[in-house]
């Protein structure tokens, strides 16, 4: 009699337990998970650590760009719908990310790679989208044909075109990195200082024409503070999500130099095209990973 009563009020609190884990799933409902997910949002950056000049015992300046068209690069494009373009799961791209932190004033963008002379996000965001511009376009009639005069000419009016930023045409991202030798442990590193994107705008003329938008001053904690909450989609384990802050330093990207700095101040196109260009590019990063075995004597 003891064993049917003590397996009876173990169903009782078997079931109280699991209709209380049902009221709790309901009460904090995650629309985009069966749970809530606080891993990466509220977190902060971690500030770099302190480096003496004393300590850098080689340093040399490296630009690169990542193509988000390759297979491996694609998460950093997708999704490209904005949030209010009903965007699900909580996800954005870096492009978006980066337009939407530096319309919000998160953090101040700058006019080249030095980021010295910061730039206000208005004439930013013109930059982007383009100047606006007049154009003759036909006068429609009530009967929704084209106006024509006495001579048998169409009548034309001039109309103000204001074009507007497709964030779907930046593709390539750009990085200005240092690569250094810290003489404390004696290990090459690198810290990326500017980030930079690549996107098609139209012309006057109808012509695509390939610009560059603002820089970013990746190593200031207030754009790593809007890195470190954004996820990155990770196709094999969505658990396994990387903040684009921890993207960027695990160098979780592909990529290949378009410049090292040089006396001539120049990038490898300057000199080189081609298949010659793309060797440049390999024989660059060859020479970078070298440099700290070559440190090594046996």
């Amino acid at each position: 009699m003891k064993k049917v009563l003590f397996g009876v009020l173990a169903i009782m609190i078997a079931f109280t337990v699991t209709a209380q884990s049902i009221i709790d799933a309901e009460d904090g409902r995650n629309p985009n998970d069966f749970y809530q997910r606080g891993i990466v949002v509220g977190k902060s950056a971690i500030p770099y650590p302190f480096l003496r000049e004393s300590d850098v015992v080689w340093k040399t300046t490296i630009w690169r760009r990542i193509d988000m068209n390759e297979s491996f690069n694609q998460y950093l494009y997708f999704p490209t719908e904005r949030e209010e373009e009903g965007n699900t799961q909580n996800r954005i791209n870096i492009v978006n990310l980066i337009i939407k932190a530096a319309a919000n004033g998160d953090f101040e963008v700058y006019e080249d790679d030095d980021m010295k002379v910061p730039q206000e996000w208005t004439k930013a965001y013109l930059n982007l989208s383009g100047a606006p511009y007049t154009q003759q376009i036909n006068v429609i009639g009530e009967d929704g044909q084209p106006v024509e005069d006495e001579d048998g000419e169409y009548v034309m009016k001039d109309t103000t075109i204001i074009p507007s930023f497709l964030n779907t045409t930046a593709k390539k991202l750009n990085l200005k990195e240092f690569w250094y030798i810290d003489k404390q442990d004696t290990r090459q590193k690198v810290r990326i200082v500017g980030m930079n994107f690549m996107f098609e705008r139209a012309s006057k003329s109808g012509e695509n024409l390939t610009v560059e938008s603002f820089w970013v001053p990746m190593d200031f904690l207030s754009v790593r503070k809007v890195l470190v909450n954004a996820n990155a989609y990770e196709e094999n384990n969505e658990v396994a999500e990387r903040s684009y802050d921890d993207i960027f330093i695990q160098r979780y990207f592909e990529s290949y130099i378009t410049r090292e700095s040089n006396k001539f101040n120049r990038k490898i196109t300057d000199y080189l095209t081609g298949q010659d260009a793309v060797y440049e590019s390999q024989m660059i990063e060859e020479r970078i990973f070298d440099i700290e075995s070559d440190m090594w004597e046996y």
